[in-house]
């Protein structure tokens, strides 16, 4: 099996949905937040190993505990997905803290930031350019073009 061929694709996707619905409804770990997700899985094309990548709304510390819990009903976690999934082998899980909609979150804020910062520079240089701004001849106006006609 190939790593992107519909059938690798569509066994990921299948891993996933029982993945979340497993994390979700069945374990009762308190390490475990309910708002868990798993955002990605990788099944190796031998169906062996598989790859979790799971995203826990909260600090770093909750992100630890959550990680541990799975890790700890891996077994359980493993047992309930050879249950629901028809698959010729029950993949061994490995769960991997997935950081992307945390520096997602941090890249947005920094970004606003930056947004705000430079329209209140704006903002003060337009105050001071209308102050005393006066075009001249053969000065440059707002289009680029130069103000000055010239004679044909």
């Amino acid at each position: 099996m190939r790593k992107n061929s519909i059938k690798s694709t569509r066994i990921n996707g299948e891993v996933r949905r029982v993945l979340a619905e497993i994390i979700r409804s069945e374990i009762k770990d308190p390490r475990i937040p309910q708002m868990t997700s798993v955002v990605a899985v990788e099944v190796a094309p031998d169906l062996k190993t598989c790859k979790a990548w799971v995203s826990v709304l909260g600090d770093e510390e909750t992100a630890k505990n959550a990680l541990t819990g799975l890790r700890s009903a891996e077994g359980y976690i493993r047992s309930q997905l050879a249950r629901q999934m028809n698959l010729r082998n029950t993949p061994e899980i490995r769960f991997i803290m997935d950081q992307s909609i945390a520096y997602g979150v941090k890249m947005s804020k920094m970004i606003d930031e930056v947004n705000k910062e430079s329209s209140v520079n704006n903002d003060e240089s337009d105050e001071d350019s209308d102050k005393g701004s006066s075009y001249q001849d053969g000065a440059i106006d707002d289009n680029g073009e130069s103000s000055e006609q010239s004679e044909e």
